[in-house]
């Protein structure tokens, strides 16, 4: 593999970070892109440290066993939706590809992977207007119970071709696009009130905080607990009080 190619061709991708690791899970390649979410200048930054060790506390340890999981199994990632954080202090939904890489003698040997910034929705779509009217139902009752069936209807769309309509004007499922939804609003709750994590998990449209607690974990690394303790510690912010919706 030719590392100094792939790194000049995605060096040219503001809204990829490209990344190679080795079997230690340690940076063997990577974009400009990264530099710039990790606010250092050279690449030899990077190169040779883990995840765990760029991005530092319990986030930086749940990305390095991300990649410990694909290179133990050799199961690649494909389309993960995640919310990233990143030392500079940038915030941003991504979809992830992580893929392993085999040896000459057909063990794994490192992985490589990619996150492509969401992007805006495609507003030139024809079906455009009608989906908008029922992502703007999801928008403003996430914190209720929703049925894709309803919001289907609301377009005036079948389940099924409401899904794919979804996916190809928003980029993610419709499960993906209201799991994002709830967890941008589950972390403004937590990172500017003192609520209770099971009143944040209320207001964000879980019934079950065990089932918040996982979701938002598996799309941001972090639990609720250690999201609001790491980034309000880093920032030395100051809490509200909460008063969960009606």
């Amino acid at each position: 593999m030719n590392l100094a190619a792939l790194e000049a061709v995605c060096d040219g991708l503001p809204d990829v970070v490209f990344f190679v690791k080795d079997e230690e899970t340690r940076y063997l390649a990577v974009n400009r892109t990264l530099l710039d979410r990790c606010g250092v200048p050279h690449k030899t930054q990077l190169v040779g440290k883990t995840a765990a060790e760029v991005f530092g506390g319990t986030l930086g340890e749940s990305y390095s066993a991300q990649d410990r999981q694909v290179i133990a199994t050799g199961r690649p990632i494909a389309g993960r939706l995640e919310l990233h954080l990143y030392p500079a202090g940038r915030r941003g939904w991504c979809l992830t590809w992580k893929q392993p890489l085999p040896g000459p003698t057909g063990g794994i040997v490192g992985l490589v992977g990619l996150s492509r910034d969401l992007h805006r929705a495609d507003e030139r779509h024809p079906d455009y207007d009608r989906l908008a009217l029922a992502i703007e139902v999801l928008n403003t009752n996430y914190h209720q119970p929703l049925r894709l069936g309803d919001l289907a209807r609301r377009a005036g769309f079948s389940l099924d071709r409401f899904e794919r309509r979804v996916k190809q004007v928003f980029g993610l499922t419709p499960r993906q696009l209201l799991a994002k939804v709830r967890i941008d609003a589950a972390s403004r709750h937590l990172l500017e009130t003192t609520a209770p994590i099971a009143d944040v998990a209320l207001a964000a449209g879980y019934s079950d905080q065990s089932a918040f607690t996982r979701q938002f974990k598996a799309l941001v690394g972090l639990t609720p607990r250690e999201f609001r303790g790491e980034i309000t510690g880093k920032r030395g912010i100051g809490l509200r009080s909460f008063t969960s919706p009606g």
